[in-house]
């Protein structure tokens, strides 16, 4: 082991090289399509949890709860293996017809991130000042037109950093993808490690490509604190 040999021309040359790039293609597309899903997704929970109706609210809840409190890997498992238990039959035969081990991962992430967000997104309406849903509901606007024009725009401003941390674990979680198939980032660094055997390299190349991502990720947030926040404070 100490005399180990790094020899980067493996990984920086040849199709080595582009099946990691090819991962970082598909680690990328399967974290921008999962977050703008997580999101939207995150948002309907967050309010469905503080609605008025109590079934909806325990729905909420429940989806919550059982969510953030079972393994990502277990729930891409049961994506993967109990779609056609769960899913309509013509979902499953697009999804088949689409790329199914990438939309059982979609999903999963999905689903898992969104019960975060919506916690996050909860805690920024909660931040904000009740007066201002009791003013809404005195004009006329029912509960949902409030949350929508007034209390959410507010409140998604405010938690956009916890947003963005969120953002930042689906795309290190996707690593996970590679248990069923998704020819992402970790995959093909592994597939590269079984042909040359030289897994230093490989995982090496795939560490400082999701160290970048993160950081790239931290700096957005850090000049969204310094420049949007600062803004709304100063007003």
């Amino acid at each position: 082991m100490l005399n180990y040999d790094f020899d980067w021309a493996i990984i920086t040359s040849g199709r080595y090289f582009e099946w990691l790039m090819a991962g970082v293609y598909t680690t990328v597309q399967l974290s921008v399509v999962s977050i703008v899903l997580a999101f939207l997704l995150g948002l309907i929970i967050a309010v469905m949890r503080m609605s008025h109706v109590s079934p909806i609210r325990w729905f909420a809840y429940a989806y919550l709860e059982f969510t953030r409190n079972t393994p990502l890997l277990v729930q891409i498992f049961f994506w993967y293996f109990g779609s056609y238990q769960v899913l309509p039959r013509f979902i499953n035969e697009w999804l088949v017809t689409w790329n199914f081990e990438f939309a059982a991962a979609v999903i999963a992430l999905t689903i898992y991130t969104s019960a975060f967000i919506a916690e996050d997104i909860r805690s920024g309406v909660r931040s904000i000042p009740r007066e201002q849903m009791e003013a809404a509901r005195s004009s006329g606007f029912t509960f949902l037109r409030a949350m929508q024009y007034i209390i959410l725009p507010q409140a998604v401003r405010i938690t956009i950093p916890p947003l963005i941390n969120q953002f930042l674990n689906l795309t290190k979680n996707s690593s996970l993808a590679m248990t069923i198939g998704v020819a992402e980032l970790t995959y093909q660094a592994r597939q590269v490690e079984s042909y040359t055997f030289k897994g230093y390299e490989a995982f090496t190349a795939a560490t400082i490509v999701y160290l970048g991502m993160s950081l790239v990720i931290a700096a957005l947030v850090n000049i969204y604190n310094r420049k949007v926040l600062a803004t709304v404070k100063g007003r």
